[in-house]
C-alpha cells in the first residue's frame, strides 16, 4: 500500500485506512500527498481484500484543504502542478473520482475539516465525526466562489437554503449541528470514531454483497444528473445483470439455508 511520510495506507481487517500526515499544518495537501491519496484510493478499490476505505487525518485536524504555498501560486498566476494526473477524466473538481469509486468511502471526519478538506469529506460517501470535529467552507473568507463542485453537490444533499449559509458564511459547524444538516451521517466520541465505523462495515462485509454496494453507488450518483425514465431504465438493466451474477443466487440460497452469505468479493477483474 501507498505509504510516504505525509500519507500512509493501511489494510485493517475489511478496510483500507488512509490516513493524512502532515498534523504540522492540520493535513493540508501538497502536489506529492494529491498524488499519493489518488493512487493509495485505486489501489484499495482493486484489492479484494478491502470492503471499504476510510479516510482520516493525523493530530487535531482532518484536513485543512490545499497547502497555502500552492494556493498563493494559483492566486498570483503562478502554475501549481496540481490539475495533471488528479482530476481527469472526471473534470477539474478535486476528489471527484471518489464518487466513481466502486467501494465505500467512509470520512473518519477527527478534526477540522476546512476549503479542501470540506470538499474532501463532501465527496466521500458518509462521514463519520468525532464529537468535537467541525467543518467549515471558508471559501468565501478568502475571496473565493463555491469550488470543486460545492454549489451543486451542496444544496443536493441539504437544500438550497442551507447550503447558501454554509457557502455564503464559512462559519464553521459542529459535529451534532452537521448531523441535524445532513452533513453528517454518524456521530462518535473521538476515541471511538475508528471503531464505529469499523463496527459498521464489519455488519455490511457479512451481510451484503459488495457487487452490489458498487453497482448501488454508481446509480446514486448517476442518477442525480437523469430524469426519471432514463434512471428506472437503467435500473432495469442493471437488474437483469444483478440476477445473471453468482451473488444473486447466493443471497438466495443463503437466506433459504438460514446461514451467512457468502459473496465474491470485488476487485481488480471485476465490475
Amino acid at each position: 500500500m501507498t505509504d510516504i511520510e505525509t500519507l500512509a495506507a493501511s489494510i485493517e481487517g475489511n478496510l483500507c485506512v488512509i490516513r493524512l500526515q502532515r498534523p504540522d499544518v492540520l493535513n493540508a495537501f501538497d502536489y506529492d500527498m494529491l498524488l499519493a491519496f489518488r493512487r493509495a484510493v485505486d489501489d484499495a478499490a482493486a484489492d479484494p481484500r478491502v470492503f471499504a476505505i476510510v479516510v482520516t487525518g493525523a493530530g487535531r485536524a482532518f484536513c485543512a484543504g490545499i497547502d497555502v504555498s500552492l494556493l498563493e501560486r494559483a492566486a498570483s498566476g503562478g502554475a501549481t502542478g496540481a490539475g495533471d494526473g488528479l482530476h481527469r477524466p472526471e473534470g477539474p473538481a478535486l476528489f471527484a473520482f471518489l464518487l466513481r469509486t466502486p467501494k465505500p468511502v467512509i470520512a473518519a471526519v477527527n478534526g477540522i475539516a476546512a476549503g479542501g478538506g470540506f470538499v474532501l469529506s463532501m465527496m466521500c460517501d458518509l462521514r463519520f465525526m468525532a464529537a468535537d470535529a467541525s467543518v467549515t467552507t471558508v471559501f468565501s473568507r478568502r475571496g473565493l466562489v463555491a469550488e470543486h463542485g460545492m454549489s451543486w453537490l451542496l444544496p443536493r444533499q441539504l437544500g438550497t437554503s442551507r447550503a447558501l449559509d454554509l457557502l455564503w458564511s464559512s462559519r464553521r459547524v459542529g459535529a451534532e449541528e452537521a448531523l441535524r444538516l445532513g452533513l453528517a451521517d454518524r456521530v462518535a466520541e473521538p476515541d471511538a470514531l475508528l471503531g464505529a465505523i469499523r463496527a459498521y462495515v464489519d455488519d455490511m462485509a457479512a451481510t451484503v454483497s459488495p457487487r452490489a454496494i458498487a453497482t448501488i453507488k454508481r446509480q446514486v450518483y448517476d442518477h442525480w444528473a437523469q430524469d426519471f425514465l432514463a434512471a428506472s431504465v437503467q435500473s432495469e438493466q442493471l437488474m437483469q445483470a444483478a440476477l445473471a451474477h453468482p451473488d444473486a443466487a447466493e443471497g438466495a440460497r443463503s437466506f433459504i439455508e438460514r446461514r451467512p452469505p457468502r459473496f465474491q468479493p470485488l476487485g481488480e477483474s471485476q465490475p
